[in-house]
């Protein structure tokens, strides 16, 4: 649930005057339906017992690695259970954001687990390919095929559960690739059980492991990216920029900062410079406007001043350009107005250096918090 709420701030010590927006979207998505959680996991783990038991009678690697796999798919839908709840919890002490992040490291576990048991995997199909065991392929079709009929009822509840969230999306995925996989091992034993030639099993078995590969770097590296408040891959942080300055009376935009709080959450805050003169709390409006309606972006901090008189000017391809450091430490790229315009001519000129501290604070005279 959102709420909003307006606080006004009267800066006394600066002539100038600030608006500071912060707009925030902390109902970003629905609870995942737990109810079609559990009953996916109890599916997967039922079935996992059965399969190893047979893949040892069998003396099936593929089997036993879908086990593996279906294993970890178990671990992701238990990790996010756990991670909702934990998730659900509000915000307090320094822990401001609430604990969203427990589904990323819900996500991390699940992804390195998953390129460790690729790499077991790998190893172990080698080896077989070189020595191939003898192999019952009756037992390996029959698991198969029974191991797709559950994996495509587990991949069904899971549609209908929220996907937004990176660690469910990533049970799902897991899922989905074991269904691949016991495609893949049903066609091996199958192989096996007409021809005799073993060593399919333990190609089936590297299938396995590469899909578990790809599904576990896509998640480490996912995961990575919030850990290291990285944009969401979606957002090209200098395309916003872009987009910010191109907007009516602003001339600058800097200190621009994109991240995730947690997957499907992104957050935004900014230093955004507006001509001397304009309603700096306007300016504010339309940034979050643009931001909310084009990115989709809820949860943003910014703060909007006045441009310095006289602190910009055009070069020699007609581009603006600052010509004063208006922050001691800027961060990232600065991206200012592309329009040679009346608006951006207005940094430039030096009759804005007539206007006063009192006709500032009367544009911008309050800061505007809406949370």
């Amino acid at each position: 649930m959102s709420e909003q709420q307006g606080h006004d701030h009267r800066h006394d010590d600066d002539p100038r005057g600030h608006g500071h927006g912060h707009g925030h979207g902390h109902a970003v998505s629905a609870d995942a339906d737990r109810r079609y959680l559990r009953g996916a996991l109890a599916l997967l783990a039922g079935f996992m017992a059965v399969e190893v038991v047979i893949g040892v009678i069998a003396g099936s690697l593929a089997l036993i690695s879908d086990a593996g796999h279906m294993l970890t798919d178990a671990m992701a839908i238990v990790l996010a259970l756990v991670a909702m709840r934990i998730a659900a919890r509000p915000p307090r002490g320094g822990f401001t954001y609430g604990l969203k992040r427990a589904e990323i490291i819900s996500a991390q576990v699940n992804g390195i687990t998953l390129l460790l048991l690729a790499a077991y995997f790998t190893f172990e199909g080698v080896r077989r390919l070189v020595e191939p065991p003898a192999v019952e392929g009756l037992y390996v079709v029959a698991t198969g095929l029974a191991g797709i009929v559950v994996n495509v009822a587990a991949a069904w509840l899971l549609s209908k559960a929220n996907r937004s969230s990176l660690n469910v999306e990533g049970a799902f995925q897991h899922i989905l690739n074991d269904l691949y996989a016991f495609i893949g091992t049903t066609i091996a034993g199958l192989v096996v059980w007409l021809t005799g030639w073993n060593r399919a099993d333990a190609i089936a078995a590297l299938v396995v492991a590469a899909l578990m590969l790809k599904a576990g770097w896509g998640l480490v590296r996912d995961a990575g990216r919030v850990f290291m408040e990285a944009a969401p891959a979606r957002l090209d942080p200098a395309e916003v920029g872009r987009q910010i300055a191109a907007i009516d009376t602003v001339v600058e935009v800097h200190d621009l900062h994109i991240w995730e709080v947690t997957s499907g959450y992104p957050a935004l805050s900014a230093h955004v410079l507006v001509v001397p003169g304009a309603d700096c709390h306007a300016a504010r409006l339309a940034v979050e406007r643009l931001l909310r309606e084009r990115h989709d972006i809820g949860h943003t901090t910014l703060q909007v001043d006045h441009v310095t008189p006289d602190g910009h000017a055009f070069d020699e391809n007609g581009a603006l350009r600052r010509l004063t450091p208006h922050c001691p430490d800027p961060h990232g790229p600065t991206h200012h107005s592309p329009r040679p315009d009346d608006a951006a001519v207005a940094a430039t000129a030096s009759a804005a250096a007539d206007h006063t501290a009192a006709n500032w604070a009367a544009t911008c005279h309050d800061g505007d918090h809406v949370t």
